[in-house]
């Protein structure tokens, strides 16, 4: 990962690279089209195929109280470009230095002087520079005039959707994260801490990891079937989980949470980080009008789950 924070020119070896430049939050299937095509046309160019991003998103230092929540933490987000096989993922800190940049300085600075880009490859959408006044068509003409080669991925349609983030958004806002999944390539997933809870899951035979600190957009409240990813000594591993989200009503709790009870494990987490994944939803949330009736359909909430995530059991 390169992380800029100036337009000081990048090292020799990433010069001349063809790029990408967006937000790439989620890194969606519409996202991977537009990669698969910069690495083949930088292959066919003998150059490297770069990622270049932002950090924070530059609705979040512009308008924050508008500023869309990230399907992706940072990390991820680089850990899923470079597995889909660019070179480099270059993430500039989003400051008004970089924001305040009319399209054309910010092609003649960054473009052309910072990166020397051989070629660029964007989607039909693209928009850059101060008030996104910059369009494909304006950067098609300036790349022309610099010797730059440009071309524009058209957007990936999946289940008559065009796949975009704000697509998927809704998608998770609703509780639909099965369908959200087949935008993104994958599950959507939440990463926090776990800290202590009230132990009322334990009390009840079906102790849970409360998460805190979720830095990610968070589906509607509901109960989910989805993975749990955790560390166990020095291994990494993933299990079935049955995930509540929202406030436990039947205890008179109105504080949302992310609650998570994890099939075939014991141990205390507490102040681990773990990640889940969320594979489809099985339920809304209710109140109980007895705790007969929450130990009933919480046992029905975890043969759902091990049905649809898989009996995953320790090694």
């Amino acid at each position: 990962m390169l992380s800029l924070d100036g337009f000081a020119p990048i090292p020799t070896p990433l010069r001349r690279a063809f790029l990408a430049i967006g937000n790439f939050d989620g890194v969606h299937a519409g996202h991977r089209r537009l990669v698969d095509e910069i690495i083949r046309r930088a292959r066919n160019s003998s150059r490297r195929a770069i990622i270049v991003t932002f950090d924070p998103h530059p609705a979040a230092v512009l308008r924050p109280e508008l500023a869309p929540t990230p399907l992706l933490w940072t990390e991820r987000k680089v850990e899923l470009l470079r597995s889909a096989g660019v070179d480099e993922v270059a993430i500039f800190q989003t400051g008004n230095w970089l924001l305040d940049l009319s399209p054309r300085e910010f092609f003649d600075r960054v473009i052309v002087e910072q990166f020397h880009a051989s070629g660029i490859v964007e989607g039909p959408d693209f928009r850059f520079g101060r008030g996104r006044e910059g369009t494909t068509t304006r950067l098609a003409t300036w790349c022309g005039e610099a010797g730059i080669d440009f071309s524009v991925v058209e957007p990936n349609v999946i289940d008559g959707v065009v796949v975009s983030s704000s697509a998927i958004r809704a998608l998770i806002n609703e509780g639909n994260v099965a369908a959200a999944a087949r935008l993104l390539g994958r599950p959507h997933r939440l990463r926090g801490e776990v800290v202590e809870g009230a132990g009322r899951g334990a009390g009840l035979g079906f102790p849970t990891a409360n998460l805190a600190k979720i830095e990610v957009l968070i589906p509607s409240n509901g109960v989910y079937a989805g993975t749990a990813f955790v560390n166990e000594g020095a291994d990494r591993r993933s299990r079935p989980a049955a995930i509540h989200i929202g406030p436990n009503a039947t205890f008179g709790e109105s504080i949302r949470s992310v609650e998570a009870h994890i099939l075939n494990f014991q141990g205390n987490l507490r102040g681990q980080t773990i990640e889940l994944d969320l594979i489809e939803r099985i339920r809304s949330s209710r109140k109980f009008d007895s705790t007969t009736d929450l130990l009933d359909q919480i046992a029905r909430d975890v043969a759902a789950t091990r049905a649809i995530a898989g009996d995953i059991l320790p090694k």
